[in-house]
């Protein structure tokens, strides 16, 4: 039996933390002793469950005093996961639906490989959650990809997901390595966490799971696609939508942050002049996350 924590997030999202967590009563056990740690982020309504709420798994609710962000939440998990155990920890967003077999097909890719270090699956746009809603066909939905591997463009660093927008016909079906994991749904295995760290908590929010990737690499992990694990992902469900106050910030900050850690030195440059015309003309949070960025203000920041 191979032991394995699910570490999820909730921020005032307490309908999809439970839909998610009936999603994954249903998984297919097989092979799993599977344990799920709920870190809750001061919520204004805490969510309570009883520790029997789920059949198949244990259930451990973490109740934070304050916002910990992404990465401050999910190294709690981490923490809770690694002191019980752990053989391999799945970091998973709480506005997302597992498909039954979802954990079987991610651990059953480090069986093939010693490698590998981190797996992340193939991500649909749950029913509704598209960027083109008009786009598509009635029968396509659910079946519009939102990640089939990432491709990381370091000219302009920006991590880009292989396949999104696309309706899956099938062409996204070979398992292999990809630039970086997907930290809506990624599994780890122990021995990763225990060579490089947890998540930076400098990030908060956005990035962190590219920059820890980068890391990961940086000593020989692979990180592998599969395309046989599926689930769906309601976008942008607990981050106020795609180009929000909350995403000016954070992807302003650190992407600054991120760049000068790890893009060659042409690249500092032009995002160096690129911060400054922000600084000038760029909307409010995004001037925010600039300044920020360079009086060192990380973790949760400036952002209200």
């Amino acid at each position: 039996m191979k032991k394995v924590f699910i570490s999820i997030i909730n921020f005032n999202g307490n309908k999809n933390t439970i839909e998610c967590l009936k999603s994954i009563d249903n998984l297919n056990m097989t092979g799993i002793d599977l344990n799920v740690v709920v870190i809750d982020n001061a919520s204004k309504e805490k969510l309570e469950l009883k520790n029997n709420f789920l059949k198949n798994a244990s259930l451990k609710i973490i109740l934070n005093n304050k916002n910990l962000g992404f990465s401050g939440g999910h190294n709690l998990g981490i923490n809770y996961a690694l002191s019980n155990n752990a053989e391999y920890i799945l970091i998973l967003n709480n506005d997302t639906i597992l498909d039954k077999n979802l954990i079987y097909e991610l651990q059953s890719v480090f069986d093939t490989d010693s490698d590998i270090g981190i797996v992340s699956p193939k991500i649909y746009f749950a029913k509704g959650f598209e960027f083109h809603k008009d786009r598509y066909k009635k029968g396509d939905l659910g079946r519009i990809l939102w990640y089939a591997g990432g491709d990381m463009d370091w000219k302009n660093l920006i991590g880009k997901h292989v396949g999104v927008d696309e309706v899956d016909r099938g062409q996204y079906e070979k398992k292999g390595k990809t630039d970086f994991a997907s930290g809506c749904c990624m599994m780890v295995k122990k021995e990763v966490f225990e060579k490089i760290g947890k998540f930076d908590e400098r990030y908060f929010l956005y990035y962190e799971d590219n920059d820890f990737s980068q890391r990961a690499k940086k000593i020989g992990y692979k990180i592998e696609y599969a395309p046989k694990a599926v689930l769906w992902h309601k976008n942008a469900g607990s981050a106020g939508g795609s180009g929000s106050n909350l995403q000016d910030y954070y992807i302003t900050r650190n992407r600054l942050l991120f760049g000068m850690n790890y893009a060659s030195l042409r690249t500092k440059f032009a995002l160096f002049k690129e911060s400054v015309k922000f600084l000038l003309n760029g909307r409010k949070w995004q001037k925010r996350g600039v300044l920020d960025f360079y009086f060192r203000r990380f973790g949760k920041g400036s952002y209200k």
